[in-house]
């Protein structure tokens, strides 16, 4: 019998001795919400000059992240101008969104990219790799130690998964053997098939799996998968879409149960730990309380899911399900724009810097809905955010986007100093010009950056 997995949250009702918002049909105030466009204004997302705005946002984004392939194999996190921060060391997860970022590069035809991705791959495949007990090291310290207290994490190898199925739909060197050690160790250590979900964390020598869960790791999983699934061969690819169609549609019964009010942490039978990281509630991989820009970064994967399956109105009512709340809690709730970072179990704020990676999804997000539904809503969304981050985020002088702000919409660097990398950022100049299937570096390689306005029901519902 399988077990019972994740169980229900009290729904939140009230909020600062107010009615809670109607999660289904979220009407925010006036001043916190995009002001809406006439019908004959064509949504900017359907408009070839924000189109070739994007692409130079991504050119522009490409050539800050030029120095980020080490000579000794790696990818380098970056400081506020671009320059690798020898003091981060070498981190398996920013090396493995190096691969991705550049294997997109390289396949968008600009020029410099592919060096970038081999550096960073050859990081993958010798020096980030644990030659004894398999798997990646978390990081290499500033010495080349690799940190062997960290553990084996989903989290790094779901990357290193991603980077792996990238490279090989790049034709990147090594990137096909690459992929076949990645899926082999993430299907023997990481992949439960019995829960349809993966294990978080092993010790490092893989003789003991951690009894914590995430959702994290989980939602970059199915990112992974359906991308591996667009680099392999039938009946393979099924497969793999499969397991990510498995964690989808408990995510989407997590959202259902919850109010959209996604629980981040778990026990090992997938029971929610609410209580988790109280004290330490900025934690940038495991906050306390629920985080609007996962709900944002769910709702677009279950439509990319979705789309990889066929029609599932379980997926994609949980997916505006998922954006209505993020939007409804995260949103401006102290007058200020931008998302907040974290908010408690009644859906008010608590930890209220502004991170880049939110905006980033809520960009991403907006765009996949209005894709899929064709509703002028998530259309103002999605401009209205492109004009957030064009005012806050991006930066014009430095480069890149900064990667935190204070609650002022002031930088700030108390979680991520620097500009680490790329990923978000990238993705959210690229994935508003794709369909929803296949994933980036497939829908790219395969010539369909543009074509997605074609067949789509966006400008009829406009």
């Amino acid at each position: 019998m399988g077990r019972r997995l994740g169980r229900r949250i009290r729904r939140p009702a009230r909020r600062n001795g107010r009615p809670g918002p109607d999660r289904a049909h979220p009407a925010p105030p006036r001043s916190r919400g995009p002001r809406p466009e006439g019908p004959a204004v064509t949504p900017w997302i359907n408009q070839a000059t924000h189109r070739d705005w994007l692409g130079a946002e991504t050119l522009r984004l490409l050539a800050f992240g030029s120095r980020a392939g080490l000579p000794e194999g790696g990818g380098a996190y970056l400081d506020a101008v671009g320059k690798p921060d020898a003091a981060q060391g070498v981190q398996t997860w920013i090396t493995a969104r190096t691969v991705h970022v550049y294997s997109l590069g390289h396949l968008l035809g600009v020029p410099g990219s592919a060096p970038v991705a081999h550096a960073a791959i050859a990081g993958l495949v010798a020096r980030l790799r644990d030659p004894e007990h398999g798997g990646w090291f978390h990081a290499l310290d500033s010495g080349g130690v690799p940190d062997r207290d960290a553990g084996k994490s989903c989290y790094d190898h779901a990357f290193v998964l991603l980077a792996a199925a990238s490279a090989t739909l790049a034709e990147r060197g090594g990137g096909r053997s690459l992929l076949r050690q990645a899926s082999t160790v993430y299907l023997k250590r990481f992949w439960d098939d019995e829960a349809g979900l993966p294990i978080d964390l092993w010790d490092n020598a893989f003789t003991r799996p951690d009894d914590y869960r995430g959702l994290n790791s989980t939602m970059h999983s199915v990112e992974a998968m359906l991308t591996v699934a667009d680099a392999v061969e039938a009946p393979e690819a099924a497969q793999w879409r499969e397991r990510a169609a498995r964690a989808a549609r408990f995510v989407a019964r997590l959202a259902k149960d919850h109010d959209g009010l996604l629980p981040e942490h778990f026990g090992p039978d997938w029971t929610p730990d609410l209580e988790l990281n109280r004290d330490r509630p900025d934690d940038p991989f495991k906050p306390f309380g629920a985080t609007p820009g996962h709900g944002l970064e769910w709702a677009r994967l279950l439509l990319h899911v979705e789309a990889a399956g066929g029609e599932d109105d379980e997926l994609a009512g949980a997916a505006m399900l998922l954006f209505n709340r993020a939007v409804a809690d995260g949103w401006a709730p102290d007058g200020t724009e931008g998302f907040v970072y974290t908010v408690d179990w009644d859906g008010a704020p608590m930890v209220r810097q502004r991170m880049h990676w939110v905006l980033a999804e809520a960009i991403a997000a907006a765009a996949a809905l209005h894709r899929r539904t064709g509703e002028r809503r998530y259309a103002d969304w999605y401009a209205a955010w492109w004009n957030y981050a064009e005012e806050h985020l991006i930066d014009r002088d430095g480069g890149s986007w900064r990667h935190q702000l204070d609650e002022h919409n002031r930088p700030a660097t108390t979680v991520w100093p620097g500009k680490p990398d790329l990923y978000h950022a990238i993705q959210a100049t690229l994935l508003p010009r794709l369909p929803l299937a296949p994933m980036l570096a497939r829908a790219v390689r395969d010539g369909m950056m543009d074509s997605a306005q074609a067949g789509t029901n966006a400008e009829a519902k406009a």
